[in-house]
């Protein structure tokens, strides 16, 4: 590929900028709004805005011990944590393994759903009967540099069936979902307080 140069009078040379891929841009505004997140609530809000979904359809856990705990929603906090030993958790999975997955019909995926029933009133989640089910789920490990697993980070649609809770997830998303938690890892927060 041929760069264009021009020059000034001054002797000076400039190299013309290579485009970037319509699908970088957004990527590159996300990496940068998260590495300016001082709280997981902030880091959060940042990607429940980059793949258009409310803040009550992501969430964010790290991995103290044997255990993932909630950073964000603040309601799930309180409400217990994560086994990693646990064979019916998705985020557990997704720890142990080192795996990124995608599910369009998570409704058919066998998991715990303890948390699911945990109303997150405080993010403006609908009160209506089965409006929170969640029907598609992507979910990535947070890893250091080290390849040790920090925590985990999922977004998912919400609604009473797969048409009303949105599109599809898709691969671009999944990609999207993998660079933001690169960035998560380098957070402080993702970090367990030491005792």
């Amino acid at each position: 590929m041929a760069k264009s140069v021009a020059t000034s009078g001054a002797g000076s040379a400039t190299a013309a900028a290579p485009a970037l891929a319509p699908h970088v841009l957004p990527h590159l505004q996300m990496e940068q709004a998260l590495a300016a997140s001082a709280t997981p609530e902030s880091a959060c809000a940042a990607i429940s805005a980059m793949f258009h979904v409310d803040r009550a359809e992501v969430a964010l856990l790290r991995a103290e011990n044997d255990v993932l705990n909630f950073l964000f929603p603040a309601e799930l906090r309180s409400a217990g944590f994560i086994p990693l030993s646990s064979g019916s958790a998705v985020a557990a999975r997704t720890a142990s393994s080192h795996k990124v997955e995608l599910f369009n019909n998570f409704v058919i995926v066998q998991h715990a759903n303890v948390f699911e029933s945990i109303k997150l009133g405080a993010l403006g989640q609908s009160s209506q009967p089965g409006a929170n089910t969640i029907q598609k789920l992507m979910t990535t490990p947070v890893m250091d540099a080290q390849q040790q697993v920090l925590g985990v980070i999922q977004i998912c649609r919400k609604g009473l069936s797969q048409e009303t809770a949105g599109p599809d997830f898709t691969l671009n998303d999944l990609q999207g979902l993998e660079a933001a938690a690169k960035v998560l890892a380098t957070l402080p927060f993702m970090n367990p307080p030491s005792n």
